[in-house]
Order: C-alpha cells, then sequence, then structure tokens
C-alpha cells in the first residue's frame, strides 16, 4: 500500500512537471510567434512601398526621403527626452532609496509608479492645454537672449508647440520607467559593501558614489534604453503636442516648424491613406520596430553583464579610491 502511494506521488510529480514544462515552452513559442508574425506582416504589406519610387505619401521620390526626415525626428525627440529625464529620473531613485524615510520612500514611488499608467492622450492633453501655454513665454525670452545659440535660433513659437515641449512631455513619460529601474537596482546594493564603506569613513555620498552607482551602472542603462524604446514609439501625445513641417529635418527647439516622427506621422495619415500609401505607412511601421528592437536588444544585452559587486576586488578599489581621496580606515 505505502509503494502504491508513494509510485502515484511520484507519477503526479512528474505529470506536473511535464505540464509545466509544455505551458512554459507552449507561451514562449507563442511570444516568439507573434512577434516572428508581425516582422512578417510588416515585410510583406510593406515591401510594395520599398521598392516603389512614386506614388508614396508627401509626393515624395521613394521610400527614403520620406523616411529619413521622419526618423530624424523621432531619434531627436527622444533623445531631448531622455537628456532631459535621466539626471531627474536617476536623482527621484536616489533619494527614494538612500535619502527618504522608507514609509515616505514607499508612498512617493507609489506615486511616480502611477505616473506610468497614465494613458498617453492624457499627457498629450496636458501639454496642449497648459505646458504648451506656459512655454510660450519663456521661449520668447530664449530666443530673444540666447538665439546666438544654433539650438535657439529662429522665430520662437508663439504657442509653445515645439519639439522641446515634446521632449519634455516625453520625459516626463519615461521618467517613471528609469526611476523604478534604477529604484530597484540601487536597492539591491549589497548591505556588506555599504556598510564596509562607511566603516572605512566615507560619507553618505561617497558611499553613494563609490558603491550604489558602480552596482546599479548596467540597471541604469538598460532602464534608459527602454525609456528610449517607448520615447521612440510614443504617438499620440507627441501628435498632439507637436506642430509638425512634412519633411523638414532641423535641430532648432523653439520654432513653430519642426519636424515629425515616425509614430505620429502614421496616426495622423493613416485615416485618409490608400493604396500604395497604407503600404509606405506599414513599411515606416516596419523601420520603427526594428529600431525599437534594436534598442531592446542592446537594453537586454547590458543588463545581462556581470554586476561590479560580482567583479573580484571591489572592495580593496572602493578603499584605494577612498585612500586615494585622502579618506583614512
Amino acid at each position: 500500500m505505502f509503494m502504491t502511494n508513494q509510485n502515484n506521488a511520484k507519477r503526479s510529480r512528474v505529470f506536473f512537471e511535464a505540464s509545466a514544462r509544455f505551458v512554459v515552452l507552449g507561451a514562449g513559442v507563442l511570444v516568439m510567434g507573434g512577434l516572428f508574425g508581425v516582422a512578417l506582416f510588416l515585410v510583406l504589406q510593406g515591401w510594395p512601398a520599398i521598392t516603389a519610387t512614386s506614388g508614396l505619401p508627401r509626393n515624395a521620390a521613394n521610400l527614403w526621403e520620406l523616411a529619413a526626415p521622419l526618423a530624424f525626428g523621432s531619434v531627436w525627440a527622444a533623445t531631448i527626452a531622455l537628456i532631459l529625464a535621466i539626471p531627474v529620473a536617476l536623482s527621484c531613485a536616489l533619494a527614494l532609496t538612500e535619502y527618504l524615510p522608507k514609509q515616505l520612500s514607499t508612498t512617493l514611488g507609489a506615486v511616480i509608479d502611477v505616473l506610468a499608467a497614465i494613458p498617453s492622450v492624457v499627457y498629450g492633453l496636458w501639454g496642449i492645454m497648459v505646458l504648451a501655454p506656459m512655454l510660450a513665454g519663456p521661449y520668447g525670452w530664449m530666443g530673444q537672449n540666447l538665439g546666438w545659440i544654433p539650438l535657439f535660433a529662429g522665430e520662437p513659437s508663439a504657442t509653445g508647440r515645439t519639439i522641446l515641449t515634446a521632449g519634455l512631455v516625453l520625459a516626463v513619460m519615461i521618467m517613471p520607467i528609469m526611476t523604478a529601474i534604477s529604484r530597484e537596482v540601487f536597492a539591491q546594493a549589497p548591505k556588506e559593501l555599504r556598510e564596509a564603506s562607511i566603516a572605512l569613513g566615507a560619507t553618505k555620498w561617497e558611499m553613494i558614489r563609490m558603491v550604489v552607482l558602480p552596482y546599479g551602472r548596467s540597471g541604469m542603462i538598460s532602464g534608459a534604453m527602454l525609456a528610449l524604446g517607448r520615447a521612440l514609439g510614443e504617438t499620440m501625445a507627441v501628435a498632439m503636442v507637436l506642430s509638425a513641417v512634412p519633411g523638414l529635418i532641423s535641430f532648432e527647439l523653439l520654432t513653430s516648424s519642426n519636424p515629425n516622427t515616425v509614430a505620429a506621422f502614421i496616426a495622423q495619415n493613416f485615416p485618409e491613406a490608400h493604396g500604395l500609401e497604407v503600404s509606405a505607412l506599414i513599411a515606416l511601421g516596419l523601420a520603427l520596430f526594428v529600431i525599437t528592437f534594436v534598442v531592446n536588444g542592446i537594453a537586454r544585452k547590458i543588463s545581462n553583464q556581470p554586476s561590479d559587486d560580482a567583479k573580484p576586488g571591489l572592495l580593496a578599489r572602493v578603499k584605494n579610491a577612498f585612500v586615494a581621496t585622502g579618506v583614512r580606515a
């Protein structure tokens, strides 16, 4: 009787093990199949526009002439957003993990996480109705006093609907992603290294600079890359805020003539597109798909690199750095 029960239990474990393996592998195959299906659809549907020399939107001679200014606008807006968001996001993450009391840190962390759940159309409404009018005055001052700088050259927009405003909206949208990832990575910095650096005579900031930041380097970079992917693919907020000129490539931040982005251009033109124009918009989607895929691949590669705490001699390097700056153990 005992042997029978033992055999039944063993068969049950084998059955559940096989079932779990089947479900997990099936889910992985389903995800990869879906990704491959999307890529195949974009290639097949966009191929007529890739090889076309006429009939494209905006009377473009070829797809490259149409896609290049849009790709520039996407990268330029996302770069502005990253430049604005990275210092704020990292500062918030450090404040939440190193300086604020635990209860307050938990509350503020939840509030920041809520920002990531706000729909992009809400950010777009905020940008066009609140942020853009509020920035029109400062843009005029910047154009008058800083116009000698190429980025601030040109006639400032009277409405505030510029590429800089779009970058600010994108920065607010991607900041919660970077903050959440950086916060989790900073919190995982080994306690023994924190305590060892303090025991060596380091101040709070020296401990952060010598231990926390090196440990979280790969996480910070991965968070920035993932946020870049979100900014590159953002549609509604940019389409609502940005006053775009078709085919324009310009680095000027304050003028009312701004380059458009790939995602916003697709959203604005798809309802009225037909024939080869639809194929061209799908081909633009393929270009955005490739860019986003590359960005996420780079983020995965960086995140898989070993952290500094796994490298031998980190504590010794921390001590040497403290000694070199005049801190004695």
